[in-house]
């Protein structure tokens, strides 16, 4: 028996001690729903102040909450639906994974997005109007999703190519690898990752440095906006762990060789859901004008609350 049905082995028997499957369950579920909690209240608040509106930094930071919150429902109830259910249909399992993985490329273009229009806004301000409009924001938007769209259908298409008909009406634990398998899929993978990764980090960079040097000696909201796109960065990190998730994950099967599914949830917990919960810090908590707003969305929701009937 190789290392890897060794693994699944050890996975499988790990799993059928009902309590642990329990626990990690109520983590992600209850961490999933706390996030998406704090991101509502951060939309709600976005609605109902045209302010934001016309701001290109907070409709792409908007967006960024929006496509997290549909990410972190897909990847938990895939989580949930591996633990439970285990087995799907291949179709449905197509389907969620398609939309989990397009969701989750989002994030660093968005990231890399935000940081661009901080670099414009603070090295740049008398063309920031004329360059980061609400239109080009919107069609901006729009790219991201046409962008990581084109990345992940290719992996249905060589799938509807190679594999038979009945393969799609069968049932599988519903992981990436089991539904997308041709190892041509991998490859593209390993190249698509690999330019995201080069043209994302050189955007942060550029960015982050051209706005350091102007923050020597400008204004306090320079010296704001380069400690925002370290944050990005932060968080850049963190989403960009998705591009050595099997990397990752194999190392820590070699360092834990009879923990192979606690180094599984570890891996989701660190790649999945953490990046998911600094955007609400970034802008909920640090940033002026939204957290005014926040306030006073809250407050009056609590005061409301104690009205008496």
């Amino acid at each position: 028996m190789n290392e890897s049905s060794t693994n699944v082995t050890a996975a499988l028997q790990y799993q059928n001690f009902f309590p642990i499957p329990m626990i990690k369950n109520v983590i992600v579920v209850v961490l999933g729903i706390c996030i998406n909690y704090i991101n509502g209240i951060l939309i709600h608040t976005f609605h109902n102040h045209q302010i934001f509106y016309m701001n290109p930094r907070y409709i792409l930071f908007i967006h960024l909450v929006i496509n997290d919150m549909i990410q972190l429902t897909l990847t938990v109830s895939l989580v949930v639906i591996s633990y439970t259910i285990n087995k799907i249909s291949v179709s449905v399992c197509c389907i969620l994974t398609l939309l989990a993985v397009i969701t989750t490329e989002n994030s660093p273009l968005n990231l890399a997005c935000m940081a661009v229009e901080r670099y414009v806004a603070i090295c740049h301000p008398l063309h920031h109007l004329q360059i980061c409009t609400v239109r080009r924001t919107l069609i901006l938007v729009g790219l991201m999703w046409v962008t990581t769209s084109v990345s992940a259908l290719p992996d249905l298409f060589i799938t509807l190519a190679t594999q038979p008909l009945s393969f799609f009406h069968s049932q599988l634990l519903c992981l990436r690898q089991n539904v997308f398998p041709n190892p041509i899929i991998v490859q593209k993978m390993d190249v698509t990752y690999t330019v995201y990764l080069v043209i994302i980090w050189f955007i942060i960079f550029y960015t982050y440095f051209r706005i350091l040097f102007t923050a020597r000696t400008a204004s306090k909201d320079a010296k704001k906006a380069r400690n925002t796109i370290l944050l990005h960065g932060f968080q850049l990190l963190l989403c960009m762990a998705m591009y050595i998730y099997p990397q990752l994950l194999s190392a820590l099967t070699q360092w834990f060789p009879k923990n192979f599914a606690d180094s599984s949830f570890v891996c989701y917990v660190i790649v999945q859901v953490l990046p998911r919960s600094i955007s609400p810090v970034i802008y909920g908590v640090r940033d002026n004008t939204f957290r005014k707003y926040l306030k006073k969305h809250m407050f009056f929701r609590a005061g409301h609350s104690n009205k008496p009937l």
